[in-house]
Order: structure tokens, then sequence, then C-alpha cells
């Protein structure tokens, strides 16, 4: 594990940014896993950034997603197709084709789970997985008491997740109640893990990740630990507590 501590979230999100541009480089490295939610917002705008500065093309590069809500179709504005195509693939060359989420309308969501799983091993390895933290330790979806063997499913959201996704929406009534999302068994088959965290909200789960001695589904980012290249860019309110 390593750990980059940064002054705030404008840094952050630099640095991410910095280290996939870095990664991406090796023409080796062709598949990474995208999150959502606010706190990759900087570094995608970063990303684009240094892109177009560099004059790197994303042709050859595919893209998985953690996950869609059940219920929202592509074109939902608060869907997590929306999101991407708003903050990070409208603004850089990577071909249709190559960006992969769940589909959270498919007739039979456990099916496209199948779907969506098989669809990774296809592509053989995430080189580089992009993760957020949830104030309850969440990673992807995968609540609280997730199996560390889990693989692509279907969760029912806690209402402290779908508290803090209620920015994005109208209100906490119009959030889904659950969603598709990679388990934690496929995100840590990822070669390299970056895991980003800004602000105090997040400091208690960064402390059980970072210092605590306890691997729990309870607190499912505590798997992390056990991950061979993991990289936390997380800013000094978010690593308040560490004291380890």
């Amino acid at each position: 594990m390593r750990v980059i501590k940064v002054e705030d979230y404008t840094e952050m999100s630099r640095r991410a940014a910095l280290h996939f541009i870095d990664k991406l480089s090796d023409e080796k490295v062709n598949v990474m896993g995208l999150a959502t939610g606010g706190t990759p917002q900087g570094m995608y705008k970063e990303l684009i950034k240094e892109s177009k500065k560099r004059r790197f093309s994303f042709k050859y590069i595919h893209t998985v997603n953690l996950d869609e809500y059940v219920g929202l179709r592509a074109d939902d504005p608060h869907s997590y197709h929306t999101y991407m195509r708003r903050h990070l693939f409208d603004h850089i060359d990577i071909p249709e084709r190559n960006v992969h989420l769940p589909d959270g309308t498919a007739g039979n969501p456990e099916t496209e789970c199948e779907r969506y799983e098989q669809l990774i091993r296809d592509l053989k390895k995430v080189n580089i997985q992009l993760l957020g933290i949830g104030e309850n330790g969440h990673i992807g979806f995968n609540e609280p008491g997730t199996s560390f063997n889990s693989r692509t499913h279907v969760i029912e959201l806690t209402p402290s997740t779908r508290e803090a996704n209620a920015r994005f929406f109208s209100g906490i009534e119009a959030v889904p109640t659950h969603a598709i999302t990679i388990g934690i068994e496929t995100i840590m088959e990822a070669e390299e893990i970056v895991l980003l965290a800004s602000g105090k909200n997040k400091s208690k789960a960064l402390y059980h990740l970072i210092c605590s001695n306890k691997v729990t589904e309870d607190i499912p980012a505590t798997v992390l630990k056990e991950h061979p290249n993991l990289t936390i860019i997380a800013d000094k309110e978010a690593l308040a507590l560490i004291d380890c």
C-alpha cells in the first residue's frame, strides 16, 4: 500500500490524472476501470486537459465502469452512462465500442451481471482500476456485508449511500434503490488499484483501511489491504485520523 498525501481536492485530482496518463502511456496497458460520483470529477477534467497537452490517444483503450443504477436508461440524465459522457467520453477520442458499462434497464438484471462479468474476463485484465470510498467503506456499490468473493451482482443500496447520492437527484426519493456493481473479487483482480479520497467525511473509512488490522466484510474497503499494488491519493482532511 502506498499513501500519497496531498493538500486538497485540486491537487488530488491532478496527481491522479498524471498517474493514469503515465500508466496508460505504456502500450501494454489498454483496460482501465472507472468510477463515478463526486470524487473523480476533478480527475477526469485533469485527464482531459493532460491528454490534449500530450496529444495522448484513447483509441486503443477500453474502459470498464464499476456500476450503474437499476432502472435508469443510458440517456437518463442521472445514469452513469450520461455521467461518463459528460465528464470524460465526449471530450476524448475513445471509440464508443470500447466503452463498457452495465445496462441498468436489462430485462433480467442477473443475466446482465453474468454478461458484464464475462465481458471483463474477455478483456483479460483491468490494468488500472480507479476507486472512491464511501463513508461506510463501500467500494463500487459493494455495501457493508458484501462477500469478498462476490462477482458482478445486483445490490440493494443502503440508506446512507442513497442519502450521499441524493445531491445528484431531486432528492433521496428519486435515488434508485438497487444497482448493478462489479463485485469485490473482480475488483481485486485488477493489476493496480488507485483509490481517491477527499474531505473529512471520508476520514473514518480511510482509517479502517490504512490503520486497522481488521479485514472485514462489514467495511468492504478493508479488503484492499490485501491487494499487492494499491495507491491511495488523499487530501489532508481525508487523512486527518491517520496515526499509524
